[in-house]
């Protein structure tokens, strides 16, 4: 069944070093990786079982960023919903491309630079590989998506403008701020984004967070791959564990677990 418009479907981590990278999150989340096929792409495919779940790929020399995660947002028309983050004043990274055999994509970011990928599938894409719902909360799926916005208000009317998102609760975090929650259609709330506040380095943008069985547990693995954990594990509104952390080259993610 393909992608809900508006829904986040895939998640693609750029590195400096692919092999590190894929050992690190194959221990840490429990991921199998293979390569993905894709003629004249080094590319390897995440997966949890049969479902895949995230990409893996070299960053592109002269990309001038640091290592990160991405994630996609699916859409019908890519070419026309680049042209509609632009009118709304966000920017294109890279234009509507071509991926022969899969889809098409562009690379965007919103007005305040934080990055994402639009991406439509292509009419023979495989089935087999579609990705898993955008609410899955089973290990080895993403639980979790969010947004540290350079101003919350103006970047949830910017992404509700885009994909028809819709506000669930807000939470005051009161220093930290309001905590909107979203969804990407008639369900539960799928992620949250907040104004980024002060103390956190680096510029807006998006945080993904990988469902583990348990949050301890979690860190432990972190730590003894190589990579740092750099906030939790706590537990927030709902009973859910989280922590942030670092990977071993730089890129930020996050785990979720509904146990210590």
């Amino acid at each position: 069944m393909p992608a809900r418009d508006g829904q986040f479907i895939w998640y693609e981590l750029m590195t400096t070093d692919v092999a590190a990278a894929e050992a690190f999150y194959r221990h840490v989340v429990g991921w199998d990786a293979s390569p993905a096929g894709i003629e004249g792409v080094a590319y390897t495919r995440f997966s949890t079982g049969p479902t895949p779940v995230a990409g893996l790929m070299t960053l592109p020399e002269g990309a001038g960023g640091r290592p990160g995660w991405i994630g996609s947002i699916a859409v019908v028309d890519v070419d026309a919903s680049a042209a509609a983050v632009k009118r709304a004043g966000g920017a294109i990274h890279c234009p509507p491309t071509e991926i022969p055999g899969i889809g098409r994509f562009a690379g965007v970011a919103d007005p305040h630079g934080a990055a994402f990928l639009l991406f439509a599938a292509g009419p023979s894409s495989d089935e087999d590989c579609a990705p898993p719902p955008a609410g899955s909360t089973a290990p080895g799926h993403v639980g979790w998506r969010e947004l540290h916005a350079g101003d919350r208000e103006t970047a949830f009317a910017f992404y509700a403008g885009l994909f028809g998102w819709t506000p669930k609760e807000a939470i005051d975090l009161g220093p930290m701020g309001v905590y909107q929650l979203f969804a990407t259609g008639d369900g539960p709330a799928v992620g949250g984004l907040m104004t980024k506040p002060p103390q956190v380095q680096g510029p807006p943008a998006w945080l993904y967070y990988f469902t583990v069985p348990g949050i301890d547990a979690g860190a432990a693995r972190i730590t003894e791959a190589g990579g740092q954990v750099l906030n939790g594990p706590h537990q927030v509104p709902g009973g859910a564990w989280i922590l942030h952390g670092l990977d071993p080259q730089g890129a930020l993610f996050a785990l979720t677990a509904a146990e210590r």
